[in-house]
């Protein structure tokens, strides 16, 4: 029996072989002027007590879930705007997705000293503080749905696209009516990832040491560092109790209500067997203020916004003299931003070029260590997370008591019992690798179970019922419309699970607990040595050591497949 073809052809983005280097050279530039900026930081920073007693939870945890909603709130509006550039302009493509690739490798506990030293070097310490964690907690959620909405974006059925040509859509109304219901399931899905990698780096974005300056701020990151710190195993219970009742809440009344109402977006057209509920979107929505809100409130503005997010029509020559002005600000901006990258990559290579040679053998031997840690983590990643996720996505009844579990694991910092796990393992043979696995399995797995979620509950009821007519074989289904239907999001969580394994090797390959120092070699090994000794050469070398192996993965390897993904692999 032939298989069922499902799946079309859809023109990628080819990248400019130049994009690589000139963004890495920037990068460079960005984060050799962060480190220069550190040197005039303040000496000494001591920052607030963080008590332990549990009456502080409350607080803190308000302060945290401010602090991730204002991170989310921008990941959001930058996936929305970056991928949607990505996918529509060819030319932008060639560009931003390279860019994509070294933003989300560059590792956030190394960028994270450079980030506060060089904000407190010219703005108040308590806003510079907050703005670093903001902007900190920002990378560990954006790369992620950035990633997601221009998978959703490039794989748009065909017909879909022609349907919206027949009716002469403007790009605002092709927005809303038709990208954004499009890759609605996938963006919800993903964004409870996100908030999940937000919540595993609070901890480091709240309380962190960088030599003789101490970086605190209060929140439930801060409390479960001080408490491992400290090796009170009480008020870690604590924490990660109060943390599991926040994503308890937040499963209640966001992600589940979400989930409820994105269910009408999916693309079929026989109705599914049993949508998602939610008890809290029934409640709103039976509601007479949300009646009231949606009708005098929601359908007014949109009735205001509307013309102006249209936009106006350019006429040929004010779209022509556009395009002349821009040629002009492109050439400008492209002097300027070449002679800064230039004098900025010069000062850059003075400043490594100061390092010994067994600094660098160092740097080198520790990648490769790092890079069989990584490969081993995703492997065991992938082996468990698509036989779970594809059973969690078919199955409403498993969804709606695994789902949440599922949030709460995700969520807890593994970086709070980590050190309780590393004293277990350290005296067997291999322990502290183990160990060191186990972290970046914590940080990455999740990243892959939430994408196979979304792409199973994203696969047509029509085309599950087809296959049942067909009568095709368990090992068929798979074949022919699981496997199929998940490669791109599959591809999507094995970037990310890259990047966030790469990453979580900082904290998993160096460990400090009661007053005891751990470490295994590695690269993160390195750069939380450098990081705790305020060493910036040897962090800003390891550093972009780091960024050169996961962007040469994601070329050589995941590049490819997303390729692959665009080409092959397109419902419709």
């Amino acid at each position: 029996m032939n298989p069922i073809r499902v799946y079309r052809t859809a023109r990628p983005h080819r990248h400019a072989a130049w994009a690589d280097a000139v963004i890495l050279l920037g990068v460079t530039v960005v984060l050799y002027a962060g480190v220069r900026l550190a040197f005039y930081s303040p000496p000494v920073v001591r920052g607030p007590e963080i008590t332990l007693a549990p009456s502080a939870l409350p607080w803190y945890a308000l302060l945290s879930v401010a602090r991730m909603g204002g991170a989310y709130a921008l990941s959001l509006l930058f996936a929305l705007a970056y991928g949607y550039k990505a996918a529509q302009s060819q030319r932008a493509g060639k560009l931003l997705l390279p860019l994509l690739d070294v933003l989300q490798s560059v590792p956030i506990l190394s960028f994270l000293p450079v980030v506060v030293l060089s904000l407190t070097a010219f703005l108040p310490e308590r806003m510079a503080l907050e703005l670093s964690a903001v902007l900190l907690i920002f990378t560990s959620q954006a790369w992620n749905l950035a990633f997601a909405w221009y998978q959703s974006l490039t794989t748009v059925p065909k017909e879909l696209d022609e349907a919206r040509a027949v009716f002469r859509l403007s790009p605002w109304l092709r927005l809303r009516a038709l990208l954004l219901p499009f890759g609605g399931i996938n963006l919800i899905w993903n964004s409870m990832m996100s908030w999940a990698g937000g919540w595993f780096f609070l901890m480091a974005a709240e309380m962190f040491t960088v030599g003789t300056r101490d970086f605190r701020l209060p929140g439930l990151g801060a409390y479960l560092h001080e408490a491992a710190e400290r090796g009170d195993i009480a008020a870690i219970g604590w924490g990660i109790g109060t943390l599991g009742a926040v994503i308890v809440l937040l499963d209640q009344l966001l992600w589940r209500p979400l989930l409820a109402w994105s269910d009408r977006f999916k693309l079929e057209t026989v109705e599914g067997e049993a949508p998602p509920t939610s008890w809290f979107y029934n409640l709103v929505r039976g509601s007479r203020v949300s009646a009231w809100t949606q009708g005098r409130v929601v359908q007014a503005l949109g009735e205001r916004l509307e013309p102006w997010l249209a936009g106006r029509r350019w006429t040929p020559t004010e779209r022509e003299g556009q395009r002349r002005n821009r040629g002009w600000v492109l050439v400008i901006a492209g002097a300027l931003g070449g002679g800064a990258l230039l004098f900025g990559t010069s000062q850059a290579v003075r400043l490594l070029a100061g390092m010994p040679l067994a600094r660098w053998g160092a740097i080198v031997e520790g990648a490769g260590a790092t890079f069989l840690r990584v490969f081993v983590a995703l492997g065991i990643t992938l082996a468990w997370t698509v036989p779970v996720g594809v059973a969690i996505g078919r199955s409403r009844r498993l969804a709606r008591w695994l789902a949440p579990l599922v949030q709460i694991a995700a969520s807890v910092p593994a970086t709070a019992l980590f050190p309780v796990f590393v004293l277990a393992l350290v005296g067997l043979p291999g322990g502290l690798n183990l160990a060191a696995v186990l972290l970046m399995l914590a940080g990455t797995q999740w990243y892959v179970l939430f994408n196979v979620i979304a792409g199973t509950r994203a696969i047509p009821q029509d085309l599950k019922n087809t296959a049942e007519i067909l009568g095709l074989s368990r090992w068929g289904r798979w074949r022919t419309l699981i496997l199929p239907a998940l490669f791109p999001y599959l591809v999507t969580g094995m970037i990310t699970a890259s990047g966030g394994a790469w990453n979580a090797s900082i904290v998993a390959e160096r460990v400090e607990f009661g007053g005891r120092t751990l470490a295994t070699p590695g690269l993160g090994a390195v750069i939380a040595a450098a990081t705790a000794a305020g060493d910036y050469p040897l962090l800003l070398g390891a550093t972009l050591v780091m960024i050169l192996a996961v962007v040469l993965v994601n070329r050589v390897l995941w590049r490819r497949m997303y390729r692959r993904a665009e080409e092959r692999y397109k419902l419709e």
